[in-house]
Order: C-alpha cells, then structure tokens, then sequence
C-alpha cells in the first residue's frame, strides 16, 4: 500500500513551490515521482501535429516524493502516514491529527 496515492491533496516541502498545495494527478511508483495539480508548472514548445496547434504550452512536470506529504484532514498541514488495521481492513493514518485519511 502506497503512502501517497492519486487524488490526495499534498504540500509540497521543498523546490520553488515550497508551501503550495494540490491535487495528485498521477503517481509514478517505479521513479518515485508524482504529478500534482498546479505544482511545478514549465513551459514546453509543442510543434503543431494533426490534432494539436503549435505554440508554448504550460504543463506540470513530476516532482519527487521525497518532496511531497500529505495535508492533514483537520489543519492542512504537512504530516507523516503512518497504517492501522482497521477491522479487517489496512487504513492509512495521519501521524499529526491521528486521522483516517479517505481514499
């Protein structure tokens, strides 16, 4: 079980977006990485193709983990996941509030 998944809401820790919050879009187990909606914004030059207009288009990039934590349920800061057996399920925890985090 994964400690971040797609659909939790994350700040982030460290880089030039330090302190912002978003969504995760995607997460990318195998290089540790995760897109996240709104965060590490960059410019690409796209060339035009069939379906796509040429022109600069703005897209998030990935950033690392290691980077990322997960906003508490009741405050929104940052904090640790910790898991809890649950009945018969494994649920994660927010080590901070002590918090089932739904997902």
């Amino acid at each position: 079980m994964q400690k971040i998944r797609k659909g939790d809401k994350v700040v982030v820790l460290t880089g030039k977006d330090k302190g912002r919050t978003g969504e995760v879009i995607q997460v990318m187990p195998k290089e540790d990485r995760a897109l996240v909606r709104g965060v590490n914004v960059v410019k690409r030059h796209q060339r035009q193709t069939q379906n796509q207009e040429a022109g600069i288009i703005t897209k998030e990039a990935s950033i690392h983990l290691s980077n990322i934590a997960i906003a508490d349920p009741k405050d929104g800061k940052p904090t640790r996941v910790g898991f809890k057996i649950d009945g018969d399920k494994k649920v994660r925890v927010a080590k901070r509030s002590g918090d089932v985090i739904d997902g």
